[in-house]
Formats: C-alpha cells, structure tokens, sequence
C-alpha cells in the first residue's frame, strides 16, 4: 500500500458531542487527504446518531457528509442494543456489528491493516 493510503479506524466511546465532533472532523480530513478514515461508534457514543441525525444539531452536517462519504464502518451491536441505539442506527442505514461478543474488534481492523485510534 503506498505511504500515503495509510488506513485508520477511529474508534469513539465517549458519548459527548463535542468529543465526538473531532472523530467526525479527523475522518473527514483523512478522506480529503486521500487516506481511508473510518468511524466506529462505540460504547455511549452510539446514543448520538439519533441526535447527530437531526436537522439543526450542530454535528448533522459533518454526520450528513461522512455518511454521504460511507466513512461510517459499524455501529456496536451489543452498546446500540443495551442503550436503545439499535432501531436508529438500523433507521439511518449504518451498518451493526458485533463479530467480537456482540462488540466490534479493533484486531479485524488491526488484520486489515489499519491504525487503531481511540476516542
């Protein structure tokens, strides 16, 4: 892979838009610099889609765009399910996974040969 097609996945926990407005930003800024960014949303972060998908919250742009971009890779099946985020990830089209205890693993990504950054 040439230097500059380096793969990163950006794993994010936290459930605070404002950290998470930097997961979206780093994506997208790794896309328009012709590196593959790709987001996960994990842990408490999956309560956000239903938030970042409405019209008016400050993160609907950046959100609209990375889906658009398809930089969304996986929502965590067994986090979305626990806190009721399952229906509105199914409903904005963002794929669940759960190859690791219902959890996405960070070595499928690590195998893949992509950088693992948490946030």
């Amino acid at each position: 892979m040439p230097e500059n097609r380096r793969k990163t996945v950006l794993f994010a926990f936290r459930g605070n838009a404002m950290c998470f407005i930097h997961v979206l930003l780093n994506a997208l800024d790794l896309h328009s610099r012709g590196r593959e960014g790709k987001i996960v949303i994990e842990g408490e972060a999956v309560t956000l889609i239903a938030t970042m998908a409405k019209e008016g919250h400050i993160l609907n742009p950046l959100y609209r765009k990375a889906r658009e971009l398809d930089l969304i890779a996986a929502v965590c099946l067994a986090c979305a399910s626990k806190l009721g985020a399952a229906d509105t990830a199914k409903a904005e089209g963002l794929p669940l996974l759960g190859d690791m205890s219902n959890h996405p693993s960070m070595g499928h990504y690590l195998d893949q040969g992509y950088e693992v950054i948490t946030f």
